[in-house]
């Protein structure tokens, strides 16, 4: 049930490819600072709401809203301009670019000149630039990834490429973060020190934050609510402790040894 402070919502929205329904009627809120959860089997349709939430997909029905302001059939930098960053299931970095030109990219969408001040190299111009290259490198020392600026973003580790993505993410200023499977390929240090770094920039920036997530440990931790879809429904929803005790999701997702 959202609330007076419900910041992003899924009303009844389904998509269906072909005849195939990837998500059906699902409800989903998140309330303004909160970190919420969203887990399932592999196929459940948990990319595919993040694809819907940020506009690469059109639900078949339903509606997306931000701030009580409809938002699905938007562009997908309608909706980032709107408030809403994310990170993707495999890194999609600019690999061949500067770790710094990685986060700088992003950040341009608040830049304060025009067309005109960038081809003449006017004053805006180069006042403008500065704030998004000292920007960018804030965001960088936050991750611990300053002293690598000048670094091509492929030779970084993995674990550095996912903070760089998720610095990148935090550049456009959103409201609303959504993280698509963070810990992926990370060992149990890198795990731990992504989630004091997770809850670290939720406080920082005032973030609303959707996570998905297989690292059980990870999301148990640090989610307040959960969702969980089963073929495309959700099947579950409450606090780590409710779910981890609901039967259906025993048998669909943790497994009926859990």
């Amino acid at each position: 049930m959202k609330h007076e402070n419900t910041i992003l919502e899924f009303d009844k929205v389904s998509k269906i490819f072909g005849g195939l329904s990837a998500v059906s009627s699902v409800n989903i809120y998140l309330d303004k600072g909160e970190l919420v959860g969203l887990i399932g089997p592999n196929g459940a349709g948990k990319t595919t709401i993040f694809n819907l939430f940020t506009g690469v997909y059109k639900p078949t029905k339903g509606e997306i809203r931000l701030n009580g302001e409809k938002i699905d059939g938007l562009k997908p930098f309608q909706i980032t301009r709107k408030g809403i960053g994310r990170t993707f299931q495999n890194i999609r970095l600019f690999s061949d670019l500067t770790v710094l030109d990685n986060v700088r990219i992003a950040y341009h969408i608040h830049a304060k000149y025009g067309i005109f001040s960038a081809i003449t190299r006017l004053k805006r111009y180069k006042i403008g630039e500065k704030e998004i290259t000292d920007k960018a490198m804030e965001f960088l020392k936050i991750f611990n990834l300053d002293e690598k600026a000048d670094e091509i973003a492929k030779n970084l580790s993995y674990g550095e490429q996912r903070r760089l993505e998720i610095a990148r993410a935090l550049a456009v200023q959103p409201q609303v973060l959504m993280l698509d499977e963070p810990a992926a390929g990370m060992n149990p240090q890198e795990t731990a020190e992504l989630s004091e770094l997770i809850a670290f920039i939720r406080e920082k920036f005032g973030l609303t934050i959707l996570l998905i997530e297989h690292d059980m440990s990870l999301v148990m931790k640090i989610c307040e609510r959960l969702y969980v879809l089963d073929y495309g429904m959700v099947i579950a929803s409450g606090s780590p402790q409710e779910v981890r005790e609901n039967r259906k999701v025993i048998e669909a997702y943790l497994g009926e040894e859990a």
